[in-house]
């Protein structure tokens, strides 16, 4: 029997799973680890921590089954920003700065004054924030000289586990792209001119950059002994793990769309490149990357602030607080919930607006309290869908939905009826993970098109708007953009 493993680097967990050629589950392992915020806005981790997760759920799934068995490895992760600073040795010199974090604004100040933010997008498909990973290199060069001194290489945080794997540097296009304003989304390469505009050494990225379904290397023996996996097994590239989750629900051409929520929000669509709008980040796909883009909004803090929630204000598991939050009207009787604990990216690329709890009463207990973070979610994707209409991004009227909140069959029912379209789930234990398996058998050649990976689908489950709920939650949500257009205008 094929086996195929697919493994996903998280913000706060890294997960496995094994299935067989027909996408049918047989494995799967996890563990979690917490990112760093020294300072407000600042968000780090050590690039040996995913190293040591990767180890360690490898290990685990060898408990599980015979670890020779699996014919290719496929590793997807978190956008890492700026990437791993590495030595000449690949050695890690520096805390990795990840998409959360926001300390370059000094970096994207410069870069809206001194560089032609037109001809950026142009070349790139993006615009600028601290969120993209080269002003973030920008920072460390300006802040940390000495640091800056030592740094030859950086890495995504999936391709430096893949290297510590294989002794193989490489990345591919999705991570390459998202780094933004030094990616060539045209030529799918690095950009010459905007490299030395920003003075950043072309040097310090990845000379090698491959399609998301490559082989990149094979396990060495080094880490056949460590891991229990076979020596020479097929170490597949993947992607940003955003792109990939939306791969594993089954999007494969223009209109579908898929939000991703775990610790973040990602919501995206793919499309041949003609529908690019600064308001989104733009890279390319994870399959057939060098045709395909995959445009994505979405919210910085989703599945964080439900974890905030529960660690602040209760002591009760998530089991109790939804069957509270059951019991009460849409609209939260008047508590409105602004998501944006971290700033905001795409599309509202606002990195000064906070999060806000609006409404409060003494009427008001835990149940309206996680209800209202749930609704929060639904009304980000809302916008996010809206802007992207407005952008005249194509867009069919179903949404589908994978991460951890889809497992809530209240949240479904509130996003479909803050939506008014029908929301499709479906019953898989990860997301980016299983999209990652099918990248495993696609650089083998078990498959032979992207499309198969609807075959690989189990029945989703669809959940359809409330048709009561629907005018309360036109007004709940309008409600929630001007609540938002009116902190705006009063922080600024």
């Amino acid at each position: 029997m094929d086996l195929l493993m697919g493994i996903d680097i998280g913000t706060s967990s890294t997960k496995a799973i094994v299935t067989d050629s027909n996408g049918k589950e047989i494995a799967s392992a996890s563990t979690g680890y917490s990112i760093r915020t020294p300072k407000p806005l600042w968000a780090e981790c050590d690039a040996e921590t995913w190293f040591e997760a990767v180890i360690k759920v490898m290990k685990k799934i060898g408990e599980t089954i015979d670890a020779g068995t699996i014919k290719a490895i496929a590793i997807s992760g978190l956008y890492g920003g700026a990437g791993v600073p590495l030595d000449h040795e690949i050695n890690p010199v520096y805390p990795t700065l990840i998409w959360m974090d926001k300390r370059a604004v000094e970096q994207t100040k410069w870069v809206k004054a001194n560089i032609d933010n037109n001809k950026l997008f142009e070349i790139t498909g993006n615009t600028v924030d601290p969120y993209y990973g080269f002003t973030k290199i920008m920072w460390i060069r300006d802040n940390e000289p000495d640091v800056w001194k030592k740094i030859a290489l950086f890495l995504p945080p999936k391709d430096y586990v893949i290297y510590k794997l294989t002794n193989q540097i490489s990345t591919d296009f999705s991570s390459a792209g998202n780094i933004g304003g030094i990616f060539d989304l045209k030529k799918r390469a690095w950009s010459k001119e905007l490299l030395e505009e920003l003075d950043i050494p072309e040097n310090i990225m990845p000379e090698r950059i491959e399609s998301s379904e490559t082989t990149v290397g094979r396990l060495t023996k080094e880490m056949a002994q460590v891991t229990g996996f076979k020596e020479g097994t097929p170490i597949v590239s993947g992607g940003v793990d955003a792109a990939v989750a939306t791969l594993a629900s089954g999007v494969c051409k223009t209109g579908e769309n898929t939000a991703m929520i775990g610790t973040s929000m990602c919501w995206g669509t793919i499309h041949n490149g003609d529908h690019l709008d600064w308001h989104f980040v733009n890279f390319p796909y994870v399959v057939r990357g060098k045709e395909l883009v995959y445009t994505f909004g979405g919210a910085t803090t989703a599945g964080a602030i439900i974890e905030w929630l529960k660690k602040s204000f209760s002591g009760k598991d998530l089991k109790e607080l939804e069957a509270m939050a059951e019991k009460i009207e849409p609209g939260s009787e008047g508590l409105t919930v602004l998501p944006f604990f971290m700033g905001e990216r795409a599309p509202l690329w606002d990195m000064d607006i906070r999060g806000c709890l609006y409404g409060l009463s003494l009427s008001h207990g835990e149940g309206h309290l996680y209800r209202a973070f749930l609704e929060a979610i639904a009304y980000i994707l809302r916008l996010n869908i809206e802007v992207a209409k407005t952008a005249k991004i194509p867009i069919n009227n179903k949404t589908g939905v994978v991460g951890g909140v889809a497992s809530s069959s209240l949240w479904l029912k509130i996003a479909a009826s803050v939506l008014n379209r029908e929301v499709l789930s479906y019953p898989i234990s990860f997301d980016a993970p299983y999209g990652d398996c099918f990248l495993a058998g696609l650089a083998i050649g078990l498959f032979e098109d992207m499309k198969e990976i609807k075959k690989w689908l189990p029945e989703e489950k669809i959940t359809k708007p409330e048709s009561n709920w629907v005018p309360m939650y036109d007004e709940a949500y309008n409600k929630f953009k001007r609540l938002y257009d009116g902190i705006k205008t009063s922080v600024l």
